[in-house]
């Protein structure tokens, strides 16, 4: 048995009619939400939380939750979408070529 308890637990309630997400209720500290739970898919964005569940053993339905990534925490900025090796090569492509015309 686990020494202590966490104050983050989902409680799962029903299945999707295909199978591969949950309906749940959560309970973080005094707060209760509804929400739904599905196995992260290759190539599909996420939306929400990673988390990982743990059972308990007293109770086959409730799993204390571990957050691992939250995609809606604000990193301070706009979503780095390009790669420092795409600007490169854009700027390779598109930058305005140095102007041939001499000082004097």
């Amino acid at each position: 048995m686990r020494s202590q308890k966490s104050d983050d637990l989902v409680f799962v309630y029903g299945k999707s009619d295909d199978g591969k997400s949950y309906d749940v209720l959560r309970q973080r500290g005094e707060a209760i939400e509804a929400g739904r739970v599905r196995p992260l898919d290759e190539g599909k964005p996420i939306h929400g939380e990673v988390v990982r569940l743990k059972a308990r053993q007293d109770s086959p339905m409730l799993f204390d939750v571990e957050v691992h990534h939250d995609t809606r925490a604000s990193t301070g900025g706009p979503a780095k979408v390009a790669s420092d090796q795409y600007r490169r090569g854009w700027e390779s492509i598109w930058a305005k070529a140095p102007s041939k015309h001499s000082l004097n």
